[in-house]
């Protein structure tokens, strides 16, 4: 895997992955900063292996949605210390232990974004269900 980042103006940077794009801003006008971004990746990477094991477990569901937050140490490099997701999803009642076994599975064997923040931040989540 390898990216290219071309810096724009002030902290605004333009990086590249094959032929896409994205602008991040450590000063959050103009894009995402660079932990935030860090953050959307772990969703993304959960997110994708979510959808691939209840679509393999044939479990239907709709309105997918992943929050996640950080909290950070004090002091430089301010690193995150605690990562909690919120996994949101609209699905039936009797499915909720199949949801959360497919979010165990994804934390704790496919999604690689995971596995590399976990080594320095404890990963918690929580399952809502929509009706």
């Amino acid at each position: 895997m390898k990216t290219s980042t071309n810096w724009k103006h002030d902290h605004v940077f333009e990086s590249g992955f094959d032929s896409n794009k994205i602008i991040i801003d450590s000063d959050k006008k103009e894009g995402m900063n660079p932990k935030a971004l860090l953050l959307s990746g772990l969703a993304a990477c959960s997110g994708v292996d979510v959808v691939d094991i209840l679509e393999k477990m044939r479990v239907s569901f709709s309105d997918f949605l992943i929050n996640v937050e950080a909290e950070q140490t004090e002091q430089h490099p301010r690193v995150f210390k605690d990562i909690y997701i919120t996994y949101t999803i609209r699905t039936l009642k009797e499915n909720e232990e199949k949801v959360k076994k497919a979010i165990d599975l994804s934390l704790e064997s496919y999604c690689g974004v995971a596995a590399m923040l976990k080594k320095n931040s404890p990963i918690h989540f929580k399952l809502e269900l929509l009706k």
